[in-house]
């Protein structure tokens, strides 16, 4: 991989952009309490493997309705946005954003969080600026691991696959950008590390912190 190569940048939103998972965590497993579901930790580790929450939700509480996945689905978020506030960037990533805009490399979100957290997330954070797409559960079918979103942020951005880098922190991201035809590396601050390896990511970081253009060629 040289630095002629890569025209775009793709990253995935939750455990990537913003280090949210701890509190992701914390409000899936209240609002399931609620629901009379005491899950352990490796039973909610499904909730980190990139999935959509209609996913999460059937997952856990079997096949709900439409509006029961609506109504659910509110309730979650309203005991995640109370602790919304404390989430940060993952350490570096605004660096490295700025180096790639510096560089022209067009960079894009591909997550499977919903549109309005999406964007509202990134608007709070002061990322919007550096992102020419921004693409969300809500315009696919498809969630990851099928390559849908990260293809459709490559159409967006006007980029071969064969010519973007993917940043994803989950098993099933990692398939889906590969499939898609992006090249991809790991993030992981969570221990999955091998994980993702084993399923195609050429390797894995646990933050952007030092990360250059010109480190992506010892990379790969």
């Amino acid at each position: 991989m040289t630095l002629t190569n890569i025209r775009a940048v793709v990253f995935d939103m939750d455990g990537v952009l913003i280090d949210s998972h701890p509190a992701h965590l914390s409000a899936w497993k209240a609002f399931l309490r609620s629901m009379g579901k005491e899950l352990s930790d490796d039973e909610l580790s499904f909730i980190l493997e990139g999935r959509t929450r209609n996913e999460i939700l059937r997952h856990f509480l079997g096949n709900l309705e439409d509006s029961e996945l609506q109504e659910y689905g509110k309730r979650k978020d309203e005991i995640f946005r109370a602790t919304e506030h404390q989430i940060q960037a993952v350490p570096g990533v605004i660096d490295f954003l700025r180096a790639l805009n510096r560089n022209g490399v067009v960079s894009a979100v591909a997550t499977s969080a919903s549109e309005i957290r999406t964007v509202s997330t990134i608007e709070r954070m002061g990322l919007a600026e550096h992102f020419e797409a921004i693409i969300t559960a809500s315009d696919v079918a498809a969630g990851k691991p099928h390559p849908t979103v990260y293809r459709l942020a490559c159409e967006r951005l006007t980029v071969a696959p064969a010519r973007a880098l993917a940043f994803d922190d989950a098993p099933a991201g990692i398939q889906s950008a590969k499939l898609a035809g992006l090249r991809c590396i790991g993030v992981s601050s969570n221990g999955l590390a091998p994980q993702l390896l084993e399923t195609g990511a050429e390797k894995v970081i646990p933050d952007f912190v030092g990360l250059s253009l010109e480190a992506l060629q010892l990379i790969a």
